[in-house]
């Protein structure tokens, strides 16, 4: 990887892409692999498209980010984020809507294909990731300009992707226990979002990007972050009670300690700098996370297998 990177021009378009935010559609795409092997149901063919279409959209929806804010003059204040390739001059304005335009195709092409192969429940899943991927920061009606990112993020990375992945992988199936997976995992992506705005509240502020932390102010703000962290965990927990999820997914509990740390940083510190690598780190505890929930599952699994023996 460092070798490749070493190129600026591919280093350039790596940092566009902002892969610290890409275990958003590893940890949901992980939770539906997990549950179609537990219900015999999963395509490993279909779900590497699945994955590589997922990937292509969020790369999508980074770069009309970047360009969408640059246009309006949302990033002009920030002294730190991820991207801002516009902003310091690494790309130009034209390659990355450009880079936009073409990851959407992909992912819409490779979207076309699970559609073939499954069946029209993929199909409206699919075109409102398409709208949220272009109607988050552009549009007449930018959603995160309107206090709506996290809704929209919420539903969109959270249950209906799980769903949508799962009903792709499994050539078709609906599963309602895959949207109720999906409530943890939606929890924990909107944080990512809302850290990222507690850190941006004042650039964002001046440029009328008007966020759920600048509508309501810092204390709702640090009040949304503790709701969107811990719901994650109390939602695992509730899904274990309800026979939704095995227990061994109450692994997660071994990144509370980081929850916790986190929790105080976004909700005590005005350092930019620290909030910025809170956010980042925030995005880690979300893969983490992610993957203990998945880890946990195959736990079960493998102990449900050697029961059987």
């Amino acid at each position: 990887m460092e070798s490749v990177l070493s190129h600026p021009r591919l280093a350039a378009w790596y940092r566009a892409s902002r892969p610290r935010t890409l275990t958003a559609t590893y940890a949901p795409l992980g939770l539906a692999a997990a549950l179609a092997l537990d219900d015999n149901v999963f395509d490993p063919g279909l779900f590497v498209f699945a994955l590589l279409g997922a990937l292509f959209l969020q790369v999508a929806a980074n770069l009309i980010n970047e360009y969408a804010d640059y246009r309006r003059g949302a990033d002009v204040l920030k002294q730190a984020g991820q991207g801002m390739v516009i902003k310091q001059q690494v790309l130009s304005p034209k390659s990355v809507l450009r880079g936009a335009i073409a990851t959407t195709m992909l992912g819409v092409l490779i979207g076309l294909y699970l559609l073939s192969r499954s069946g029209p429940l993929l199909l409206w899943i699919g075109l409102g990731g398409v709208l949220v991927v272009i109607l988050y920061t552009a549009g007449p009606f930018p959603l995160a300009y309107h206090g709506l990112g996290e809704i929209a993020v919420f539903f969109f990375m959270g249950p209906l992707m799980v769903l949508g992945t799962y009903y792709a992988v499994s050539g078709g199936m609906v599963s309602g226990r895959a949207a109720l997976t999906g409530l943890p995992i939606g929890f924990m992506v909107a944080a990512i979002l809302h850290a990222n705005n507690i850190r941006d509240m004042d650039a964002d502020r001046a440029a009328h990007k008007w966020t759920l932390a600048v509508i309501y102010g810092l204390r709702f703000a640090h009040a949304e972050y503790l709701f969107l962290v811990g719901g994650a965990y109390v939602m695992v927990a509730i899904m274990v009670l309800l026979a939704v999820m095995p227990v061994p997914t109450l692994l997660v509990v071994v990144t509370a300690p980081e929850a916790y740390r986190l929790i105080r940083i976004m909700t005590t510190s005005g350092d930019t700098a620290l909030l910025h690598q809170a956010q980042g780190r925030t995005a880690r505890l979300h893969g983490q996370f992610g993957l203990w929930l998945v880890i946990g599952w195959l736990a079960a699994l493998l102990i449900r297998a050697a029961a059987s023996l």
